[in-house]
C-alpha cells in the first residue's frame, strides 16, 4: 500500500516538476541606480546587453527584471548628466538580493547611436561620433539639415541662400557624406548638387547622428567621408503615450513654423504621427547681398520658402521584438538665389517625395542568433525646377533598399554578427539644366563587425565588401563651343543648344563595374574609471558618382559647366572620351581619441589624418561655355559674358585632409555649464595645391544657466579667415556669430510648456561662407530673432 503510495505521488509530482523546471531557471534580476552621493536615479535605462531586454527605474532607482536564466550578464546603465555604466553581474538560483549600481556625473552628455548595429556611443567608441538631441537640437534646429548641425565639432554647412544646405564633415560632402533616415538613405538629389535641398525635416526628429570619418563598414561606399542619421520614432516601440509639439515665429525672413510629434497605442499596437508646415519670405542682411551692388537691397532675392509633410507609422510589439511601417509625405517649395532667367523671372524647386519604411528587430531564445534586425524602405522623389510658371528641369530618383543585420551571441568573448545591405536607385533628369544623364544604380553587399573586450581593451574589427554596378544608355557627348575670353570670334555663330540632338552630340552606353572594399579596425582602452583612448584604422573605398562620371552641362547651382571624369580634354582643344581608367577612391585613414569621460570637467580631442587616392574633383580648364540661358540677377547691364559659365573637368589626383576636434564641457555649478569647441581641417592635394571650398577653422562657446523655471544660454562662434585656397577661388574673411536664448518652463499638468525667446547673429555681423557656391551674393542672414512655444506630453 505504501508502495503504491508512493508511485501514485512520483506519478502526479513528476508533470508538476516537468512544468517547474523551466521556472526554476528563472530567476529575478533586481537592483537599485544611485548617483555617487547615494541619492537614487529614476528614469534611469536599464539594459541587459545580450537579451536586449530594457527597463526604467522607479521614483526610488529600483528596477526588475523578470524570468530570467541563470547565468552571468552584461547591464548597460546610463541616465542623462551622468557616464555609461557597464556592469557584470549574476543571476543564481538563491535569488540574492539586487546590488547597488553607482552612475558618475558626466559633464559631456553621453547619447547611445541608433545608426549601427554595435553599440556607439559619444564617449565609449573607437569611432569619433557626435549626437544632437534633446532641448539642444530643439534649440539649434533651422530650416536645412547642415545648418541645423553646424554647431557640432568637425561639421561646417554649404550654406546655399538659407533654402538648401548639406553638412560638410571634415571637409568633405556631397557624395563622400551619406544622410540616412533611421539608417536607410534618404534618397534624394541633395548630393549631386548644393541648390538641391535634403528631403528631411529636423524638427520632427528625436535625434540626430552624425559619424565623423569613414563610416562605409555600416553604410557602404557613399559614406567615405562620414553619416548623418536623422533618428525618430516614426516606427514606434513603445505604446506609451507621449509627444511634443512647437509654434515660431522669426524675424529676419518672417517664417512660421509648427511642428508636432505624438506616440500613442493599444495592447501590442503602437501608433505614430507627426508634421510640421513652415513658411518663410525672402531673408534680409546686414549689407546688400551682391558684392559688386553695394547699393541694392539688403535683402537676398528668391530665397523663400514653403514646406509641408506629415508621417503616419503603426508596429505591433511582442516579447521578443517589434515589426511596424511607416509612410512620409513631404513637399517643399523654395526659390533658388542667383538662379534667374533673364530680367526679373525667377526660378523656384518644388520637391515631392513619398517614403515607406519597414522596420523590424527579432531576438531569438537560441544558443546561437542572438537578433535579428531589418530595415526596407522604397523612396519616390520628384525635384521640378519651374520658371515663369513652367517646367524647365525635372530631377527624380526612385530607391528601394534592404537591410538586415544577423547578430549571433557572445562566442568566446567576441559579439558581432554579419550585415546584408541592398540598395538600387533610379536616377533620371530630364531638361534644358538636365546635366547628368539618366542611369540606374545597384549595390550588393556583406559586411562582418566584431567586437571583444580584452581586460581594459576594446577591440573593434570588421569588413565590408560590394558589387556596385553604374548604368547609362544615353550618355551625350555634345560638341562644345568652350572657348578662353580673349578668343576673337563671335560666339553667338558658334553657339548651340548641346543636348537637342544636334549632328554634333554623340550618344553612347556606359556599363561600370565596381568591387569597393573596406576594412575598419579600432581599440579603445579604458585607463581608469575617467579616462580613455581610442584609435581607429580604416581603408575605404567609393565608387565614382553618376554625376562624377557622366556629367556634361550647365549646372546653374554651382554656376559652372560641369565635365564628368568619363571625358577628356584633347590636345586639340576638343572633349572626347577618356582612355584613362576609371579607379576607386580609396580612403586610408587613422583616428586617435583621447576622452575625459567622468567629472565635473569633460572633454573628447580628436586627431585624424586621411589620405585619399583618386580624390574626384573638379579641376578649372581656364575654358568658358553658354549657359543657353542669361543667368544674371535681374539688373541691367550685364557685361558680354554674363551668359557663359566656367568649364570645370572632374578629374582624380591624391589628397590629404588632416585636422582636429576638440570639446571641452565644464559643469561649474549645478546651474552654470560652459562648453568650449574648436575644429580645424587643411585639405590639398598630395602634389600641392589646395582643395577648393574648404571649411575655415572655428573656436566656439556655450554657456548655459538655470535657475528654477529659466534657463539662458549664450554662444559665440568665430569662423577663422580662409585664406588657404584654390586657384580659382578668393579668400574669404573671418566673422564671429553671436547667439542667444531664454526659455520658461511652465508645468501644466501633464503638459511641460517652455515659451522661448532666441536671437541670432545679434551683432548684425555681415557673415559670408567660404564654403558656399554663392558667398558673393547670399552672406548668411542678419540680426533675427525667434519668439516661441514648446510643448512635451
Amino acid at each position: 500500500m505504501k508502495l503504491s503510495r508512493l508511485a501514485l505521488g512520483l506519478s502526479l509530482s513528476a508533470p508538476a516538476l516537468l512544468l517547474a523546471s523551466p521556472s526554476a531557471l528563472a530567476q529575478t534580476l533586481s537592483g537599485t541606480v544611485t548617483n555617487a552621493a547615494g541619492k537614487p536615479l529614476a528614469n534611469a535605462t536599464v539594459e541587459i546587453e545580450a537579451l536586449k531586454r530594457v527597463t526604467s527605474t522607479n521614483e526610488l532607482g529600483e528596477f526588475t527584471f523578470s524570468n530570467v536564466k541563470e547565468g552571468d550578464y552584461t547591464l548597460h546603465i546610463f541616465a542623462s548628466g551622468f557616464a555609461h555604466l557597464h556592469e557584470h553581474t549574476q543571476v543564481q538560483s538563491d535569488n540574492a538580493e539586487g546590488a547597488n549600481f553607482v552612475l558618475a556625473r558626466s559633464a559631456i552628455e553621453v547619447i547611445d547611436v541608433h545608426a549601427t548595429p554595435m553599440h556607439l556611443s559619444v564617449m565609449e567608441s573607437a569611432t569619433p561620433v557626435s549626437v544632437l538631441s534633446g532641448e539642444t537640437l530643439r534649440r539649434q534646429q533651422a530650416a536645412t539639415l547642415g545648418d541645423t548641425l553646424e554647431k557640432l565639432p568637425g561639421v561646417q554647412s554649404n550654406f546655399h541662400g538659407n533654402v538648401a544646405s548639406t553638412p560638410i564633415i571634415r571637409g568633405l560632402s556631397g557624395p563622400r557624406v551619406l544622410i540616412t533616415q533611421n539608417g536607410l538613405d534618404v534618397s534624394d538629389v541633395s548630393r549631386v548638387g548644393p541648390d538641391h535641398a535634403v528631403a528631411s525635416e529636423a524638427s520632427t526628429a528625436k535625434q540626430i547622428e552624425v559619424l565623423r570619418g569613414p563610416a562605409t563598414l555600416f553604410f557602404g561606399s557613399g559614406a567615405i567621408g562620414g553619416v548623418v542619421n536623422v533618428v525618430d520614432q516614426r516606427v514606434p516601440t513603445s505604446t506609451e503615450t507621449r509627444g511634443e509639439f512647437v509654434l515660431e515665429t522669426q524675424t529676419v525672413n518672417d517664417q512660421k513654423l509648427g511642428t508636432f510629434n505624438v506616440t500613442t497605442g493599444v495592447d501590442n499596437i503602437a501608433f505614430y504621427a507627426d508634421g510640421f508646415y513652415r513658411d518663410s519670405n525672402d531673408y534680409e542682411t546686414p549689407v546688400a547681398p551682391d558684392i559688386d551692388d553695394p547699393d541694392g537691397a539688403h535683402v537676398v532675392e528668391n530665397s523663400n520658402e514653403e514646406s509641408n509633410g506629415f508621417t503616419l507609422g503603426t508596429s505591433y510589439l511582442f516579447d521578443q521584438g517589434y515589426v511596424g511601417v511607416a509612410v512620409e509625405r513631404f513637399e517643399r517649395e523654395y526659390g533658388v538665389p542667383g538662379h534667374s532667367h533673364g530680367g526679373d523671372t525667377s526660378v523656384f524647386a518644388d520637391l515631392e517625395q513619398t517614403k515607406y519604411q519597414l522596420l523590424g528587430e527579432y531576438n531569438f531564445t537560441n544558443d546561437f542568433l542572438q537578433s535579428v534586425h531589418f530595415r526596407a524602405g522604397y523612396t519616390d522623389y520628384e525635384h521640378a525646377e519651374v520658371e515663369g510658371g513652367l517646367v524647365g528641369t525635372t530631377f527624380s530618383n526612385e530607391t528601394e533598399e534592404l537591410r538586415v543585420e544577423l547578430l549571433h551571441k557572445p562566442m568566446a568573448g567576441w559579439r558581432g554578427g554579419i550585415s546584408l545591405h541592398y540598395k538600387g536607385s533610379d536616377v533620371f533628369a530630364q531638361g534644358e539644366e538636365a546635366f547628368t544623364p539618366p542611369s540606374e544604380m545597384e549595390m550588393f553587399a556583406v559586411a562582418l563587425m566584431e567586437e571583444r573586450h580584452f581586460g581594459n581593451f576594446l577591440v573593434q574589427l570588421g569588413a565590408r565588401a560590394e558589387s556596385v554596378t553604374l548604368d547609362a544608355s544615353s550618355v551625350l557627348l555634345p560638341e562644345l563651343d568652350a572657348h578662353e575670353h580673349d578668343d576673337e570670334h563671335d560666339h553667338d555663330e558658334h553657339a548651340h543648344d548641346e543636348h537637342e540632338g544636334s549632328e554634333f552630340v554623340r550618344q553612347f552606353a556606359v556599363d561600370q563595374e565596381f568591387t569597393p572594399i573596406s576594412l575598419s579596425a579600432g581599440v579603445v582602452y579604458t585607463i581608469n574609471e575617467s579616462y580613455n583612448v581610442g584609435v581607429s584604422l580604416s581603408r575605404s573605398e567609393r565608387a565614382p558618382s553618376a554625376s562624377e562620371l557622366l556629367s556634361f552641362g550647365p549646372h546653374i547651382g554651382t554656376r559652372t559647366y560641369e565635365i564628368g571624369a568619363l571625358f577628356d580634354l584633347s590636345e586639340e582643344g576638343e572633349f572626347v572620351l577618356s582612355q584613362t581608367a576609371i579607379d576607386l577612391e580609396t580612403a586610408n585613414n587613422i583616428d586617435l581619441t583621447f576622452r575625459k569621460t567622468q567629472g565635473d570637467v569633460g572633454f573628447v580631442f580628436n586627431a585624424f589624418y586621411n589620405q585619399v587616392d583618386n580624390y574626384y574633383f573638379q579641376e578649372e580648364t581656364g575654358l568658358f561655355a553658354e549657359s543657353g540661358h542669361d543667368h544674371d540677377h535681374g539688373e541691367e547691364g550685364h557685361d558680354e559674358h554674363s551668359d557663359e559659365l566656367p568649364v570645370y573637368l572632374f578629374g582624380s589626383a591624391d589628397a590629404i585632409l588632416h585636422g582636429f576636434e576638440l570639446q571641452v564641457a565644464w559643469q561649474t555649478t549645478d546651474n552654470l555649464k560652459l562648453d568650449f569647441f574648436a575644429d580645424y581641417v587643411k585639405a590639398r592635394l598630395k602634389d600641392g595645391g589646395a582643395l577648393p571650398r574648404t571649411s575655415p577653422m572655428r573656436v566656439g562657446s556655450h554657456v548655459a544657466y538655470t535657475l528654477d523655471n529659466i534657463r539662458a544660454d549664450l554662444d559665440i562662434t568665430y569662423f577663422a579667415k580662409q585664406d588657404d585656397i584654390s586657384t580659382f577661388e578668393t579668400e574669404t574673411d573671418g566673422y564671429t556669430l553671436v547667439d542667444a536664448s531664454i526659455t520658461y518652463n511652465i508645468p501644466l499638468g501633464d503638459i511641460d510648456l517652455s515659451v522661448y525667446l532666441s536671437g541670432e547673429n545679434l551683432t548684425d555681423e555681415e557673415a559670408r561662407v567660404h564654403t558656399s557656391f554663392l558667398k558673393d551674393i547670399a552672406p548668411r542672414p542678419g540680426r533675427n530673432f525667434a519668439f516661441g512655444v514648446r510643448g512635451y506630453f
